[in-house]
C-alpha cells in the first residue's frame, strides 16, 4: 500500500455537541468525532483550531496519530487550551505535517431515536 495518503490541511465546517443525552455514558454522550487516518511510516503531529460565529478562535490543540494508525478524537475530549463549549456552532482545521485523512461524524443523542452523521471534511491544497 501507498503511505502517505491525504491532505496536510483540512476543515470541518459544522460543529456543534449537544448538552444533553439520553443512554449509557461515555458511550452514547452526543459528541462530535475526528475520525484521522495516518497511513505514513512516521507519526503525524496534528494542530486543530476551532472558530466561531462570535468570538476568537481557540487553539491550537495538539494531538499525535501515530505511524500507520487511526485516531477517533472526541472534540468532548479535548481541555487545552480550552475546553470545547457545548450547545454552540463552531468550525475546525486541522493543520498536519504528514498527509492525512479526516472524516467528521456526530452522535446527537438528545432523544431515544438516535442520530448519526458522517462525512468527509474539506482538504485543502497545500
Amino acid at each position: 500500500m501507498k503511505t502517505g495518503i491525504g491532505k496536510k490541511i483540512w476543515a470541518i465546517a459544522e460543529g456543534y455537541i449537544p448538552s444533553e443525552s439520553t443512554g449509557p455514558e461515555p458511550a452514547m454522550t452526543s459528541h462530535e468525532t475526528a475520525c484521522i487516518l495516518n497511513t505514513n511510516e512516521a507519526a503525524a503531529r496534528v494542530q486543530i483550531m476551532l472558530y466561531f460565529k462570535d468570538k476568537d478562535p481557540v487553539g491550537p490543540y495538539h494531538v499525535i496519530v501515530p505511524a500507520q494508525r487511526t485516531l477517533h478524537l472526541r472534540f468532548n475530549d479535548l481541555e487545552d487550551p480550552a475546553p470545547v463549549p457545548l450547545d454552540t456552532d463552531y468550525a475546525s482545521v486541522f493543520i498536519a505535517d504528514q498527509p492525512i485523512v479526516v472524516q467528521h461524524t456526530r452522535l446527537d443523542s438528545r432523544q431515544a431515536a438516535n442520530a448519526l452523521l458522517s462525512t468527509i471534511a474539506f482538504s485543502a491544497n497545500e
